[in-house]
């Protein structure tokens, strides 16, 4: 058992969890009966609680707050966590805990052998634990591994899962990630029992989040996440009194979304073929992880010789001021050349106030306002321009690809 007990050392953890504003979220009724308070005889119902990320931990802390009540009807037996990710190089490589490990230890409320970070959720070890310790429910949150069908028999009133979407619409690994590159204007968070088919299992309670058109996915993540993890405590009366899969929705699988996992070659920004809003779409929402960059143009104003330079796009809007100026407005892409060659001139950045103000496709244009410079931490437009120091900024020509077809914005997977 010693490889699924093992776990790196833990190191402060904070949390920024903000609180959910109640009018801006519509809650979906589903069913409703009186809770219960169904303890079995001489102990508190024991919850395994599985997570990986701050947003999970946010989770987390919601459960043990509410254990730790003189009413409270269960206990949090258990915490399980991905292995921590090593810093450094070579023998002086330290596991960094995540976010779960190190709240779970910060907490003082679990002993060393009741926090596990098994690398799969399949190991024997671990496996054998669970079934000494006869848990009467599991909740997952952004965990990260799968859970084998050995596992999902193990809990007397199943495994709970928080999934940051209104299922069953973008199921998968990025959810939040793959709706805000859609552009969508509502969301949500669900608490749905976990099958064996990924985040198909019948729906518990759901809750509708509108999405603000400037959001990014660890914003969002944040606030869904939380939102999530109350809705799951509202709801575990209902659990305790075996009441859960009477409640739950089965999904509608004609109306599935998939959300699948992001990739770093999806985050280069070409400009000459993608509009503006498109784009915007996609830097919030990958944001954080992988974030996104495109290739510009550094141009001394003196010889006229140009360097290649990516830069990476970290905060932008869609729409350009009123203010941009006319002739920015009437620029539009020369043609590309054909076979893969430029064509055309390089196109400049316009600078704006604050901002600067990037030509894309269809004449429209995608307004930016922080980036960071190679070898550069994050900085905004208006420092970023003030150290140009006698360059101009362009754009490369567009080019066509000589084989290839035209790439076309993604679109939502259905089945």
């Amino acid at each position: 058992m010693e490889k699924a007990l093992r776990s790196c050392s833990a190191r402060p953890f904070t949390h920024s969890i903000r609180p959910v504003n109640p009018h801006r979220a519509t809650q979906i009724v589903m069913q409703c009966t009186s809770p219960q308070n169904t303890q079995v005889a001489g102990r508190k119902h024991r919850v395994v609680f599985l997570g990986t990320p701050e947003v999970a931990a946010g989770v987390l802390q919601d459960l043990l707050s509410a254990a730790q009540k003189p009413d409270a009807a269960f206990e949090v037996a258990l915490v399980v966590s991905q292995p921590g990710k090593p810093k450094g190089r070579g023998n002086r490589a330290v596991a960094i805990p995540s976010p779960v490990e190190a709240l779970a230890r910060d907490s003082g409320l679990l002993g060393p052998d009741q926090i596990l970070c098994p690398a799969r959720a399949r190991e024997e070890d671990f496996l054998r634990r669970l079934e000494e310790l006869q848990p009467d429910l599991a909740i997952t949150a952004a965990y990260g591994n799968m859970l084998p069908q050995r596992f999902l028999d193990i809990p007397k009133y199943g495994t709970l899962n928080v999934h940051p979407s209104l299922l069953p619409k973008y199921r998968g690994a990025a959810p939040v990630q793959r709706a805000l590159e859609d552009g969508v204007n509502e969301t949500g968070v669900s608490v749905a029992y976990t099958v064996l088919a990924c985040d198909a299992g019948p729906v518990l309670v759901q809750q509708r989040v509108p999405v603000d058109q400037d959001d990014t996915a660890p914003e969002l993540l944040q606030r869904l996440f939380q939102l999530g993890g109350q809705l799951l405590l509202q709801r575990l009366p209902d659990v305790w009194a075996g009441r859960g899969p009477q409640i739950a929705v089965p999904q509608d699988e004609s109306q599935v979304l998939h959300a699948a996992k992001l990739s770093r070659d999806e985050s280069v920004l070409d400009f000459s073929s993608t509009q503006g809003h498109v784009l915007h779409n996609r830097v919030r929402a990958f944001a954080g992880w992988p974030g996104t960059s495109a290739t510009f143009l550094l141009q001394d104003e003196a010889s006229g010789e140009t360097e290649a330079v990516d830069i990476k796009i970290v905060k932008t809007r869609a729409s350009p001021p009123a203010a941009a100026s006319e002739a920015a407005y009437s620029w539009s892409w020369p043609a590309p050349a054909s076979g893969g060659a430029e064509g055309g001139s390089a196109a400049a950045v316009v600078f704006s106030g604050d901002s600067m103000l990037v030509p894309c496709a269809g004449g429209t244009w995608l307004e930016v306002w922080q980036v960071q410079p190679p070898t550069k931490k994050v900085m905004s437009v208006k420092d970023f321009r003030n150290g140009l120091r006698g360059k101009r900024l362009l754009l490369p020509p567009p080019r066509l690809p000589p084989t290839s077809p035209t790439t076309k914005p993604r679109e939502p997977s259905a089945v």
